[in-house]
């Protein structure tokens, strides 16, 4: 049942959704927010994005930020696609829109606190958001696992999850979209999708401090990276059990899944391996933030030690490694050695 879906965000990942989309049959409105004129630029010259290195799906239709009502004009299906940082805004400017369309998408990994302090997982933000201003929002459909940008936008074989308490939306919006090389599950629990694509994030970035560290002493860490990604799928149970949701989502696409492919490229990935050579965090992060490389495990990471303290401070007795990476974040004065005695058996 094609129609029109409208893709809020020009980042990587809304660039890259417009081609499964467009393969499917759908009219395909991309948005791009304030921050996004210059990959809409590229865009329109028709060369690839900037942040993909693939051209855009033919068809696409482009809207510059003051261009919102018009994006959204006759949707059916309305994607978020921007950074965490920016889903609240976004949301609420295009609140009127999205609440006429039958699901609202989210790809956005992260959290939101509110003014209260709170940290809350994206949908329940959302929802909030719109109940603020009396507004009813679509069932919202969380979109997670392994699906690399530069791949979805190249049509390269590629399996996603859809995450929606509504389950029969979460399976129409699948049947829609799919495509031969983009293809989802569903799950009504869209709370551990929701948990394990924000924190897969936090947990790739020690990964890629074992990496990193292997470059510095011209020797591998396999061994390393290997206990760190056991210790992190771990933790991912934890995390998603503390927020309500089915532990076999952490240990299926949406949590191993997303943690093996951030584990071997992407931002978080790339930040970690610059801590693992010896370079300061805060440098590291400065470096990547100047080059528009956002490195969404950090906010995330400090967001989610009070969405712990929120829920159960016990629970800190078994997340090692994410104790450990919030002390790397703070500094510590070895980050490798810290990261291995979290998650190395105690002698």
């Amino acid at each position: 049942m094609p129609g029109t879906v409208s893709i809020l965000g020009a980042g990587a990942m809304g660039s890259a959704l417009a081609t499964p989309f467009r393969t499917a049959g759908w009219n395909v409105h991309l948005w791009g927010t304030w921050l996004d004129d210059h990959l809409l630029d590229a865009c329109r010259a028709g060369r690839p994005h900037p942040r993909t290195g693939v051209v855009l799906a033919d068809g696409t239709r482009l809207f510059a930020s003051d261009q919102l009502d018009d994006a959204l004009d006759g949707a059916d299906l309305a994607v978020v696609a921007v950074a965490s940082v920016g889903v609240r805004e976004v949301v609420r400017r295009a609140l009127a829109g999205i609440s006429r369309t039958r699901a609202l998408l989210l790809t956005s990994k992260g959290f939101a606190p509110d003014e209260h302090g709170r940290v809350r997982l994206l949908p329940d933000a959302m929802r909030d958001l719109a109940a603020e201003h009396g507004i009813s929002l679509p069932p919202i459909v969380a979109v997670g696992g392994p699906c690399k940008a530069d791949e979805v936008a190249a049509s390269r074989w590629t399996a996603a999850v859809f995450g929606c308490t509504d389950l029969g939306t979460a399976l129409d919006t699948v049947k829609a979209v799919a495509t031969d090389a983009y293809r989802a599950e569903v799950t009504a629990d869209e709370a551990g999708v929701e948990i394990c694509a924000a924190m897969k994030n936090v947990y790739a970035i020690t990964l890629g401090i074992a990496d990193g560290l292997g470059e510095r002493r011209k020797e591998p860490h396999h061994d390393l990276k290997a206990a760190s990604f056991a210790q992190a799928v771990r933790e991912l149970v934890v995390l998603t059990r503390l927020v309500g949701g089915d532990p076999q989502t952490a240990t299926g696409l949406a949590g191993v899944g997303d943690l093996e492919v951030t584990g071997l490229s992407g931002r978080n990935k790339i930040f970690g391996v610059r801590i693992g050579r010896g370079e300061p965090a805060g440098n590291a992060l400065d470096a990547m933030t100047a080059a528009e490389q956002t490195v969404e495990g950090v906010p995330a990471a400090r967001l989610a030690r009070t969405l712990v303290d929120q829920h159960d401070r016990a629970v800190w007795s078994r997340l090692p490694l994410f104790t450990a990476i919030l002390d790397v974040l703070d500094s510590c004065e070895d980050p490798a050695a810290r990261i291995a005695d979290a998650v190395l058996p105690t002698v």
